[in-house]
């Protein structure tokens, strides 16, 4: 069976949408884009398999980090190849020791691949520096 690829157009009209449901903090709005059997990989190298486990290993996050705000930097998007590389910036009160609730500035890129019009993989890298009160701030390990 052949599986009809999404053109480029449908593909960036998708990440919108995705970004609008977390800026929403919309987890079923989210989690409608995800593919039963997504592989999710955060920045920290975490994995999370599978569509449920990702909704259970988000719910927490998006109950109690209901500030956070994604801002799209740049997205681009490969039709062929049905992936999009998605350049953003967190803004969120920070959890960094001796930072704790004061404004968080993050950025990253997520590497986004589609099968069958939802997310099958999302990989996600940050800086390993962040913004909290116009400091950058080095992370440590």
């Amino acid at each position: 069976m052949i599986q009809q690829q999404m053109t480029r157009a449908k593909l960036a009209e998708v990440i919108e949408n995705w970004s609008q449901a977390w800026n929403k903090h919309d987890l079923d709005g989210v989690m409608t884009l995800f593919h039963a059997d997504v592989v999710f990989e955060n920045w920290t190298g975490a994995t999370v398999r599978g569509k449920n486990a990702l909704r259970q290993a988000w719910q927490p996050w998006f109950q109690n980090h209901g500030h956070f705000k994604f801002i799209t930097e740049d997205v681009f998007v490969d039709a062929s190849c049905q992936k999009v590389l998605y350049q953003w910036t967190l803004e969120w009160p920070s959890f960094e020791a001796g930072y704790a609730g004061k404004w968080e500035i993050r950025r990253g890129v997520d590497v986004i691949h589609f099968r069958e019009g939802k997310i099958i993989s999302k990989q996600t890298y940050c800086k390993t520096s962040i913004e909290i009160d116009a400091q950058r701030i080095c992370l440590t390990p």
